[in-house]
């Protein structure tokens, strides 16, 4: 659904003040055109960077504050203090500022002129202490956002500020989103569960519930025309079980898998549903679970979520608009079971079906076999492995007083082995430090068996994210203790607590 964020921007704004004079702030607003100019062309960037005219009182911080609110495309503010800029002046403005920023802590000239710098050039370019007056502020007033230091040219600078603007970018997707429930949850299990009023609040994003009719009725209105359409496009993109072939024993289930596809895109698109989430104990009118249909979709971009979970269906939707343009893919996983071998433990993700081909390595075959659960027909499914690589599985939790976001870098493996019998797409990965500590953090976390599983964006993508979004985050890493985990966990107890409230 989405090619490029070049539909999105980020505000380059400029702080300083008129007690420098007129030919002064002219020469600050050439250098802050000539940065975001810079940054805009910028291969690294992958929005649009807008030159905003710089800013020396509080009514004028005031009003851009406002107008940013108000424009859809501006997905958050780069704020540059060129000079010293007062910082009383931005008290109303970051007050009533509702998109994200990044504080860019860089200056116009990468090198100290060390034979001619004089007092003129000390004047203009005080961004080394203009900064520090700007942060202070927006530490009083205890807003979250990233601090980015260094020359505003530099690769690695261009390339953390492109980070943080995919982050905004998939933080104004969340505030934006609608997420459709195609049934209930599964019954009986808790971590799917969730307050969806407080996630609403929280996050920005509705849940809704709709009948498994309303998705049958969608389903039954598809033409066989558009079904045979759609099977052309199976049989050019991937690799065909004999049975669902043209004249093979089971095509008229591939006929059907293709039929719920299309209602489901009809449905969601009618609606501008962006994340989805099904449940294979209410399929009542479906003649299988949905199984090619759910990992298309999150292949053209949407999130989704198994059993009703409409948390990771958000999550995984916000991730792959972060992760726009970018390589290794974005799916819902889970993890399924473990190779406990002590020479080398690993964990085996998987799901009953919906695993995004985003992920998969080569040319998916398409395969049907029974699912021994739901009680119904035989489903059509994409089965593949998945490329090696760094990886992340990032999953949100609802724990009655705050939602928790817990990230675990891993690491994609080959299987030891070929995997004959099981049909399904799968990946293989060692979790850092290790499986022990990995799980034991994980499980001691409160974190969900499902996951978003992603290879296209980093952990700092998802800290960006999560402080956007006020939520609590525990990182799981190379240098994750089980002792140390605990210690954070007691903390953040305490501290969330105190901060929200007893």
């Amino acid at each position: 659904m989405m090619k490029s964020l070049e539909q999105y921007e980020v505000w380059f704004v400029t702080g300083s003040q008129s007690l420098y004079g007129e030919d002064t702030l002219k020469l600050v607003a050439e250098h802050a055109m000539a940065i975001a100019r810079g940054l805009n062309e910028a291969t690294k960037i992958s929005v649009r960077v807008i030159y905003k005219p710089i800013l020396t009182t509080p009514d004028g911080i005031h009003a851009l504050c406002l107008e940013a609110n108000a424009a859809e495309s501006c997905v958050g503010l780069i704020m540059w203090m060129h000079t010293f800029s007062p910082a009383k002046m931005w008290i109303a403005g970051l007050m009533a500022l509702q998109k994200p920023f990044v504080h860019l802590h860089t200056q116009f000239n990468r090198d100290i002129p060390w034979a001619s710098i004089d007092m003129d050039f000390m004047n203009l370019n005080q961004s080394a202490h203009g900064g520090r007056e700007f942060g202070f502020m927006a530490s009083r007033l205890r807003i979250e956002r990233t601090v980015i230091v260094g020359y505003w040219q530099d690769d690695t600078v261009q390339a953390r500020l492109d980070v943080w603007a995919r982050a905004a970018s998939g933080w104004h997707e969340t505030r934006r989103m609608k997420v459709a429930r195609f049934g209930d949850n599964m019954r009986e299990v808790a971590v799917t569960e969730g307050d969806k009023v407080a996630a609403q609040m929280q996050f920005g994003y509705s849940v809704n519930g709709y009948g498994t009719g309303d998705l049958v009725e969608q389903v039954n209105g598809v033409t066989d025309s558009d079904v045979e359409s759609l099977l052309k496009i199976y049989e050019d993109q991937y690799a065909l079980a004999d049975e669902l072939k043209k004249g093979g024993a089971k095509r008229q289930s591939l006929r059907d898998a293709a039929r719920i596809e299309l209602g489901m895109r009809s449905f969601l698109d009618d609606g501008g549903f962006k994340a989805f989430t099904t449940n294979f104990q209410d399929l009542h009118g479906l003649p299988q679970l949905p199984g090619i249909a759910v990992q298309r979709l999150m292949a053209d971009g949407y999130g989704f979520g198994g059993e009703g979970d409409w948390k990771t269906a958000a999550l995984v939707r916000a991730v792959k608009v972060m992760a726009t343009g970018q390589p290794g893919g974005t799916s819902f996983m889970e993890d399924y079971t473990y190779h406990l071998d002590p020479k080398g433990m690993k964990v085996l993700g998987a799901h009953m079906l919906e695993v995004c081909p985003s992920i998969g390595d080569g040319k998916a075959r398409v395969e049907i076999h029974p699912l021994s659960i739901g009680g119904k027909g035989d489903p059509v499914r994409l089965v593949f492995n998945v490329t090696k690589g760094p990886a992340l599985n990032v999953t949100l939790v609802d724990m009655g007083n705050r939602f928790r976001m817990i990230v675990n870098e891993v690491d994609a493996v080959a299987p030891d082995a070929s995997l004959p019998k099981l049909p399904v797409a799968r990946v293989v990965w060692i979790p850092r430090p290790n499986l022990p500590v990995a799980a034991a953090t994980w499980i001691l976390g409160g974190g969900a068996h499902h996951t978003v599983f992603s290879k296209a964006v980093t952990f700092d993508h998802i800290q960006d994210y999560a402080e956007m979004a006020g939520v609590e985050m525990l990182r799981i890493g190379e240098e994750t203790t089980v002792s140390e985990f605990k210690k954070e966990l007691r903390w953040n107890e305490a501290y969330y607590h105190m901060a929200h409230g007893f």
